[in-house]
C-alpha cells in the first residue's frame, strides 16, 4: 500500500487574512475554498484554527508555531514581494540577501508567524551568473549545481528568447 503526500496545511487564527496574503502578496491562486479549509494550486493549504481544534477532538490549544518550519516559494521578481512586504509591515527575518551559493532569498513571517521564505529560481541565478561572464564550471562551483543542470540551463536560455528576458 502506497501513501501518496498531498500537501501541508497551515492552521490559522484569522483564515480570510490569511487567505488574502497568500493571493495578494504572493501571488498563490486558490484551488478550492471550503470556508474553513483552503488549498491552493502550489501544494498546500489553510485551515482556521478553531475549526481544525473541533476536528481533531481537542480542548487544548494549538500551539503557535515555532522557527522549525517554513513555506519555501520561488519569484524572478524579489523586489516587488519585498515592496508588498514592506507596505503591509510585515515582519522580516532578513529582506533579500544572498545566499553562500549565490541565490538572493528573503525570509519573513505571514500573519500567523509562519516563516516563508521567497527565492530566486535557481535558473536565474545560473543565467545571471553566465551574463556576468562566467565560465561553466566557475558557475557549478559557485552554485554547488552539477554541471549536467548548468548545461541543459544554458543550452536552453540561448536557444529561447528566454535568456532575453531575465
Amino acid at each position: 500500500m502506497a501513501v501518496k503526500y498531498i500537501c501541508s496545511l497551515l492552521t490559522v487564527l484569522d483564515i480570510q487574512k490569511s487567505k488574502e496574503f497568500y493571493e495578494n502578496i504572493l501571488n498563490q491562486e486558490v484551488e478550492l475554498d471550503h470556508g474553513h479549509n483552503i488549498s491552493f494550486k502550489g501544494g498546500f493549504a489553510l485551515h482556521d484554527r478553531e475549526h481544525f481544534k473541533m476536528l481533531i477532538n481537542s480542548e487544548d490549544d494549538i500551539k503557535s508555531p515555532h522557527n522549525s518550519v517554513e513555506l519555501y516559494f520561488e519569484s524572478d521578481d524579489l523586489d516587488t514581494i519585498q515592496n508588498k512586504l514592506e507596505s503591509i509591515n510585515a515582519s522580516f527575518l532578513h529582506k533579500i540577501r544572498e545566499q553562500p551559493w549565490g541565490q538572493r532569498v528573503m525570509r519573513f513571517y505571514d500573519p500567523d508567524n509562519y516563516i516563508i521564505e521567497v527565492g530566486e529560481p535557481m535558473d536565474v541565478v545560473i543565467i545571471r551568473y553566465f551574463k556576468k561572464g562566467m565560465k561553466t564550471d566557475e558557475i557549478c562551483k559557485r552554485t554547488s549545481m552539477p554541471l549536467e543542470i548548468v548545461e541543459m540551463v544554458l543550452k536552453t536560455v540561448q536557444t529561447d528568447k528566454y535568456f532575453s528576458d531575465r
